[in-house]
């Protein structure tokens, strides 16, 4: 998880983010989106991939980044885990026990 606050931690990494939000994109469309170098670009992508934010597919040279979002939500669900009021948490999970049972 510290991967994932590591690629948070950037504010052109969370631009990548929030473009991969509405569709998929190429390497050479968010570049072209960005004031940042080419070889620094590929840097973020590392990052952003390492922690398993964005899914790649390549075709020729060609690669289109795509918004992994199962674990986005994974770290949805952690954030409002760590903020919600503790009564609360156990108390929406008290819920989800009884209604399994």
């Amino acid at each position: 998880m510290s991967d994932v606050f590591n690629a948070l931690s950037s504010p052109v990494r969370r631009q990548i983010l929030s473009m991969l939000k509405s569709r998929d994109m190429t390497a050479g469309e968010i570049s072209s989106r960005l004031s940042v170098a080419k070889s620094t670009l590929s840097g973020h992508f590392n990052v952003l991939k390492a922690a398993d934010l964005v899914v790649t597919d390549r075709d020729g040279t060609t690669i289109t980044y795509s918004l992994n979002t199962s674990v986005v939500e994974d770290l949805l669900s952690l954030m409002v885990g760590l903020l919600a009021p503790e009564g609360e948490t156990k108390q929406k999970k008290e819920a989800a026990d009884g209604d399994l049972g």
